[in-house]
């Protein structure tokens, strides 16, 4: 059994995390799967997906360390031959990467006591973003 939803969110871009774990866990619940895994993912290339412990000490150490490995003022190929601003973002957010699988079991994510599922949106302007939740296993 299969169960794909999507839903949007609208963000600011420039580094910012948004916790979406509540919906994710409410489209697992809802999903009449009681064992199997979740897809977590966004459509786009300069957001990413991941599970990490959601606190705003680890917020600004991840926005530290992107800045530290794929700085804004770099000169990127993408921003010269497309006339553009976001090369940084599309580099950070390939390294994230547009998805996170988890298991499920009795109608929950399995995440650790600490784990939030996240979008980060890397755009230098704000988005209209698309995520899409699957869920496959069995009811």
């Amino acid at each position: 059994m299969i169960e794909t939803t999507r839903f949007g969110l609208d963000t600011q871009g420039d580094g910012q995390v948004i916790d979406i774990s509540d919906e994710v866990c409410r489209r697992v619940a809802s999903s009449g799967i009681a064992e199997g895994i979740v897809t977590v993912y966004v459509t786009g290339t300069t957001a990413g997906i991941a599970v990490i412990e959601y606190e705003p000490g680890l917020v600004l150490d991840l926005a530290a360390a992107m800045e530290r490995l794929y700085p804004r003022g770099m000169e990127y190929q993408h921003n010269v031959l497309n006339n553009d601003d976001n090369g940084h973002s599309h580099t950070r957010a390939t390294m994230v990467g547009p998805s996170v699988v988890v298991p499920v079991k009795d109608r929950k994510p399995l995440t650790g006591t600490w784990q939030r599922f996240v979008l980060i949106d890397f755009d230098s302007r704000p988005r209209s973003r698309d995520l899409v939740v699957q869920v496959m296993g069995e009811a």
